[in-house]
């Protein structure tokens, strides 16, 4: 967590460490699921699990720690795999990191009509404004949302976008993982 501010919420940190992580490793890389687990409570209850994690040196570390899952399957619609998922008490929340293109509002009205989600993925591809992003969204059982945009043109931490409302649908999807 080395550029995680110090003041921000939990939530925040984890989501900007996970950001740091995939940041390490490039771009181009699959989407990524991390639950989210309390601390202090991962430390008590699963002292081997924290000391894999270099947890068990560090009592002053509070807050949350992202655990990566299992690969995100890529031969099935991500809000698909997001329905089958079904978290234990023990996490009290979940993030995912995934790469997209996206083009900006003033591209909304050029946008062809009429085009199968094949044909519409191939125009943004080749827009000449668009933009390749890494979203990290990340969402606790109680309904809070944090997310960060890193731009692959502008790939600094000082560059980071963050707020709760940057990537509402993905936000939905992640906390519809946490419905009875």
């Amino acid at each position: 967590m080395s550029n995680t501010p110090m003041a921000a919420s939990p939530l925040t940190r984890a989501v900007l460490e996970i950001d740091e992580y995939a940041s390490g490793l490039g771009w181009d890389q699959p989407a990524r699921l991390f639950a989210l687990v309390d601390t202090a409570r991962l430390r008590a209850q699963e002292p081997s699990l924290a000391a894999q994690l270099g947890l068990q040196d560090e009592p002053e570390i509070t807050g949350l720690t992202p655990i990566e899952q299992d690969e995100v399957p890529t031969d099935k619609p991500l809000d698909e795999f997001l329905a089958t998922i079904a978290w234990p008490d023990a996490v009290v929340g979940c993030a995912l990191t995934v790469e997209r293109l996206m083009l900006p509002p003033s591209a909304e009205a050029q946008v062809p009509q009429g085009l199968s989600e094949g044909k519409l993925a191939k125009w943004v591809s080749e827009h000449p404004d668009r933009q390749e992003v890494r979203m990290t969204v990340g969402v606790l059982r109680d309904g809070t949302r944090d997310s960060a945009l890193r731009l692959r043109e502008k790939d600094a931490p000082t560059e980071v976008l963050t707020g709760a409302g940057l990537v509402p649908g993905l936000a939905e999807a992640l906390s519809a993982t946490f419905a009875e």
